[in-house]
C-alpha cells in the first residue's frame, strides 16, 4: 500500500512540474484576421515559446542582452502592439536593430537587398523610407500585407514587447506544423 501511495505522490508531483514548467514557458495564441495568412490563418491555435528570447545581460548561445538567442530576420513573434491595444498581434520580423528598410511600393529592402517573404506587394503608408531600425527595436511585417496593419503604421516594435516566438501550430490538427 505505501509504495502505490509514493508511486502516485511521485506521479502527480512529476505531473506539476511539467505543467508549471509548461506554462512558464509557453503560451497558447489565437489567430485572428488574415493578416499572416498564408502562413497562419484565422482560428489556427498557435504555441508560443515565451522563453526564447527572455532578456539577460550575460548570454549562452549568441545575441547580445539576450539569455539564449535574440529576435532574427524572418522569426514569427508575437507581441504587445505600440498602438496600446489589448490584443496581442503576431508578425514577421523583417528588420532588426540597425537594418535599412525601404519599400518601394511592391518590394521590401533589407540593407539593399529586395526579400522573398510571402507577400509580393508591399505598398508604403508613409514616404519617410528608408528608414534604419534602431537599437532595441524590430521592423514586423504581416505576410499579406493588404490588410495588415504593422510597422509601416506605426514603425518598431519594442524588444520588451515582444512575448515570444512561434513555435508550432497545433489546431486544427490537419494545419499543424514546426516554425523554425
Amino acid at each position: 500500500m505505501r509504495a502505490a501511495v509514493r508511486d502516485t505522490g511521485e506521479t502527480i508531483i512529476t505531473a506539476v512540474v511539467i505543467f508549471l514548467v509548461l506554462q512558464a514557458t509557453t503560451q497558447s495564441f489565437l489567430i485572428e484576421g488574415a493578416s499572416m495568412e498564408p502562413t497562419l490563418v484565422q482560428s489556427e491555435r498557435l504555441l508560443v515559446n515565451r522563453f526564447v528570447y527572455t532578456q539577460s545581460s550575460f548570454s549562452f548561445f549568441g545575441s547580445e542582452g539576450y539569455l539564449f538567442d535574440g529576435p532574427k530576420r524572418g522569426d514569427i513573434v508575437v507581441f504587445h502592439p505600440p498602438t496600446g491595444s489589448e490584443t496581442d498581434f503576431v508578425k514577421r520580423i523583417i528588420g532588426i536593430p540597425g537594418d535599412w528598410i525601404d519599400l518601394d511600393g511592391e518590394s521590401v529592402f533589407v540593407n539593399g537587398e529586395k526579400t522573398d517573404w510571402v507577400d509580393v506587394t508591399t505598398a508604403r503608408r508613409t514616404d519617410d523610407y528608408p528608414i534604419q531600425v534602431p537599437p532595441g527595436e524590430y521592423f514586423v511585417l504581416g505576410d499579406n500585407r493588404r490588410v495588415s496593419v504593422d510597422s509601416r503604421n506605426w514603425k518598431f516594435v519594442s524588444a520588451d514587447a515582444i512575448v515570444g516566438r512561434a513555435w508550432s501550430v497545433y489546431w486544427p490538427v490537419v494545419n499543424f506544423q514546426f516554425f523554425s
